[in-house]
């Protein structure tokens, strides 16, 4: 009933939000700054924004700066799969081959979209792909159930679609299936197993250092999430009658954690667009676009990631199976391995990825780095300044190493 009441709730509130938008671009030209009516457009248009939306932002990479030379990029899709598509970024360029790199995005309340910076800057010297999760909330009933083990599934198939030589790039939840699917693909002498393996801010080991996140995963048993968190699809969508976990359910818990702050924001949208700053408001308009894009969550896939990464820890416990076979990460020898947290990470806690060092035994010393980034939170590891000049560089260079 829950998703039913949201749906009914938005489809209320559609009309207006529209001829709000509407008015809005229609009174703005017309005022001066700081007008009664220059307001009045300013309040229409944050109300026009202040909802959710369900479709996939643009990625919006046109082109990327390699060396002197401003080079093209399109999009093309290699491998598209019920619940996610692989997604090439080609660059125009008749260069030496780059190595290709699996950018693993996080199946959350978001888009892959959200690393779009993550990818822009792994463009400039590696060939990219990435996951691109779609929303199950349009993905028929037909198509089955997508759990850890069909997660998993995915990424051994694009890396079979992408050929030997590549490289993963796990940002945050995936990393525990990136290791478990490399440790797969390394146990079967398999030719698609990555040359190297980078985690970051991934939740390998929770038991280590605690944050909210955790606590709340533990705080319930995993029946509670089930049925309190899971809600059926309603119509008119095509994944009408499928079991999910709501996006809007986990993006209004984490905009809980900051409510004021968000509040805020929006303020400042209104005063900017009131005094003619739109440059101000374009940036603030930028993130809002992007994190109120949410995406639902197949609901199988949303309890095992609780119940298994969260409340039992089966990677770092050496339990997790996929399939009914043991995932065994000393399997792992010819891959090379990085580990990247945040310092001030209060998602996932400084020493929860770098438990992958201990689990992956049997690579060599030198092929094993890890690396703690001072003054970063959690979206600081794979965006903004310190990401591009710091930790990218050190990315760069295992891929280079491992690379030969």
């Amino acid at each position: 009933m829950l998703y039913h009441a949201y749906q009914t709730h938005t489809d209320l509130l559609a009309p207006f939000r529209l001829a709000a938008q509407h008015h809005s671009a229609l009174l703005w030209w017309r005022q001066t700054e700081g007008s009664a009516v220059r307001k009045l457009s300013a309040a229409m248009e944050v109300f026009s924004r202040m909802h959710l939306t369900h479709s996939r932002p643009a990625y919006g990479i046109e082109s990327v700066q390699i060396g002197d030379a401003q080079v093209s990029v399109t999009e093309e899709v290699v491998q598209r799969l019920p619940f996610g598509t692989l997604l090439r970024f080609r660059k125009a360029t008749d260069g030496a081959a780059q190595p290709p790199v699996l950018l693993v995005a996080p199946l959350s309340g978001h888009f892959a979209t959200l690393l779009r910076e993550t990818v822009r800057t792994l463009l400039q010297d590696h060939d990219v792909y990435i996951t691109d999760w779609h929303n199950a909330r349009d993905v028929a009933l037909r198509e089955g159930v997508f759990g850890l083990d069909e997660y998993i599934d995915y990424m051994m198939r694009y890396l079979r679609t992408i050929g030997p030589g590549a490289h993963v790039v796990a940002v945050c939840q995936p990393c525990v299936a990136a290791l478990a699917a490399t440790a797969l693909l390394a146990e079967d002498d398999d030719a698609a197993a990555p040359r190297s393996l980078t985690l970051m801010a991934g939740p390998v080991d929770c038991r280590v250092n605690p944050t909210g996140v955790n606590e709340l995963a533990t705080s319930k048993p995993i029946a509670w999430f089930e049925q309190n968190l899971i809600s059926h699809v309603p119509l008119p969508h095509k994944g009408h009658m499928r079991r999910v976990y709501p996006g809007f359910v986990q993006l209004s818990a984490f905009m809980s954690m900051n409510l004021e702050r968000h509040q805020q924001q929006f303020r400042n949208l209104y005063q900017h667009l009131v005094d003619g700053e739109i440059d101000k408001a374009d940036v603030i308009r930028t993130f809002y676009d992007e994190y109120l894009a949410v995406n639902d969550l197949p609901a199988e896939f949303y309890l095992e990631t609780v119940e298994k990464v969260f409340q039992t820890f089966d990677l770092a416990r050496g339990t997790l199976t996929y399939r009914g076979r043991p995932v065994r990460p000393e399997a792992i020898r010819r891959t090379w391995l990085l580990t990247v947290e945040g310092e001030r990470d209060d998602i996932c806690s400084v020493g929860q990825t770098v438990a992958a060092q201990d689990l992956c035994s049997s690579i060599r010393p030198y092929m094993k780095e890890h690396h703690v980034q001072i003054g970063v939170g959690h979206y600081g590891v794979f965006s903004g300044r310190k990401w591009n000049q710091q930790i990218y560089p050190r990315v760069r260079e295992v891929i280079h190493n491992a690379a030969g």
